[in-house]
């Protein structure tokens, strides 16, 4: 019975980890078809960061939620908080090493980047909205001894 209530409480996750990398998915095939017909090499380059750069951003948050979803409350949240430095720390490191090099189309970077967070979390919120979780949680054997 425990397991199938932490499935049940879990499904929004893994619906939206599973939505989550479709739609990374789909903006890493449409950015680097656009990026390289436009910018040609710099532009496989920025898009293919772009996708690494945003989408791990925003996946990396639902792993965390889904890898502490049987922590307590203040755990998880720490826990979240923790990650969310963690990435921000990794994306300002990446991106300032960036910033001295050439190999790679700068505006298919940041379009890439902006595409995969919206996306991303277009496909995460749209996924954990359809999941079908109850609300509640009852118990057999209490509604027996409330008549």
């Amino acid at each position: 019975m425990k397991a199938d209530k932490n499935r049940e409480q879990s499904a929004p996750l893994l619906a939206a980890i599973r939505w989550g990398v479709g739609g990374l998915v789909l903006v890493v095939v449409v950015s680097v078809a656009l990026s390289t017909s436009l910018a040609g090499v710099p532009g496989l380059w920025g898009a293919l960061i772009g996708a690494a750069v945003g989408g791990g951003f925003v996946l990396a948050t639902v792993v965390t939620l889904y890898a502490s979803r049987n922590l307590d409350p203040t755990t998880t949240g720490a826990v979240l908080l923790g990650s969310w430095l963690v990435k921000l720390v990794i994306a300002l490191v990446v991106m300032m090493a960036l910033r001295r090099m050439d190999f790679y189309d700068k505006g298919a970077l940041v379009g890439t980047i902006i595409a995969a967070l919206v996306v991303l979390l277009t496909a995460e919120t749209m996924a954990v909205q359809r999941t079908k979780v109850p609300y509640t949680d009852p118990d057999p054997e209490e509604g027996e001894r409330n008549r």
